[in-house]
């Protein structure tokens, strides 16, 4: 009898990770807590270390292309002042140099995308996961409504807020930034006074920044970060959101800016959260995949990515052995020193976009506007082949 997968959570790496291994033959199951298909968040930018395999390996180039944005260039500004800092690269140079595309897409698309090439009989929806049992022979999941599942080997995909590894570690360890975000999507029309919009552009100033790229049909998708000077003291990580409050802090910014934040109403505030990193992220019969194994700050806009990353390696290893202990532990020691390295970078990043005005801040756009930003800064990421590269693989964490 074939081993069983159990894949919790049907978002873009359980997804990505199951389509994989069905081509592969293997038996996958995805249980998903929602009664209906759909992904948290409004849009996702996704690199070349993650859009090679969806055209290449997955042979989606057509049905992604009529769907995604190609970004051109990547752009830094001063937030205030609206001026250029740095462009770097563009649409055609990415593509020569890494053989894919840097897109934004709206997730709902790409997860329809991927949703019509996975063996729809294996998704069952509305089971939210209670507990996951050794048998000794299986791994026996139970799910809210009563029903339970055996799998030989159980994926936790299930986001930053994975139940799977707060039942692995025995506690919930999220942990507040100290930055929020508000989110949205704007049409074209909203924003004349926009330049340059089919790049992904950050606009930085003191305690704050703005993300923004095209999602197709000339939309744009922006993410507003703030550094707070407050604990978050709310219950829950999002929040309903005070009609305008999020526009306050930035109503001195360009006028892009303030026309952008301002055109579509925000329902949700984020606080945004991290999880220290593991030193290991499987116990027994359970691992964990992308968020739920390294969930960290957006500020890298890796998140996806790397969930990318994390399936097609373990895809790849699950099907080269029937040793799946070894499996286990080999997809740990690739990923963990990349996943680590990405998520400080993140980290970084934020700091770095929020600097007051000053030496440092000149400094940064000094650095930005080099003719070797790119290599020095982001090619590493974007350049990365995850089934072909083995990361160093040192322990790190806790």
């Amino acid at each position: 009898m074939s081993k069983r997968i159990a894949v919790v959570g049907a978002g873009i790496g359980g997804l990505t990770l199951a389509i994989d291994l069905q081509r592969k033959g293997m038996d996958v199951q995805i249980y998903e807590q929602t009664s209906v298909l759909r992904e948290v968040g409004a849009a996702v930018a996704l690199s070349a270390n993650a859009t090679r395999f969806y055209e290449g390996r997955f042979g989606m180039a057509e049905q992604l292309g009529e769907k995604w944005a190609e970004v051109d260039g990547l752009i830094f500004r001063d937030g205030l002042t609206g001026e250029q800092i740095a462009r770097l690269s563009s649409r055609d140079e990415y593509r020569r140099r890494y053989g894919a595309p840097y897109a934004g897409i709206h997730r709902a698309d790409l997860q329809a995308v991927l949703f019509g090439a996975l063996d729809t009989t294996s998704l069952h929806l509305s089971k939210r996961l209670t507990g996951i049992d050794d048998t000794g022979t299986a791994a026996r999941l139970t799910f809210e409504d009563g029903d339970d599942a055996e799998a030989d080997l159980v994926i936790g995909a299930d986001g930053a807020k994975s139940l799977t590894r707060r039942l692995l570690l025995g506690y919930d360890d999220a942990r507040y930034s100290g930055c929020t975000a508000a989110r949205g999507i704007v049409a074209p029309e909203l924003m004349p006074s926009l330049p340059d919009p089919g790049a992904i552009q950050f606009w930085m100033g003191p305690g704050g920044h703005l993300l923004h790229y095209p999602i197709g049909n000339g939309d744009q998708n922006f993410f507003l970060v703030k550094r707070e000077s407050m604990p978050w003291a709310e219950k829950e990580w999002v929040v309903p959101a005070q009609d305008g409050r999020h526009i306050e802090p930035f109503a001195h910014w360009a006028p892009a800016v303030v026309e952008m934040i301002s055109a579509v109403p925000v329902r949700e505030q984020w606080a945004l959260v991290y999880r220290p990193p593991l030193t290991h992220w499987s116990d027994g019969r359970v691992t964990l995949l992308g968020d739920a194994a390294h969930a960290t700050v957006p500020h890298h806009g890796q998140g996806a990515n790397q969930s990318i990353e994390d399936a097609i390696v373990l895809s790849d290893l699950l099907s080269e052995t029937t040793d799946w202990d070894r499996a286990r532990t080999e997809y740990e020691q690739r990923r963990r020193y990349r996943t680590r390295k990405v998520t400080d970078a993140a980290v970084t990043t934020g700091e770095v976009l929020h600097l007051p005005d000053g030496k440092r801040a000149q400094e940064r756009n000094a650095r930005l506007a080099d003719a070797d930003a790119f290599d020095r800064h982001l090619d590493w990421i974007h350049s990365f082949r995850a089934d072909e590269e083995v990361p160093e693989t040192r322990v790190i964490g806790s």
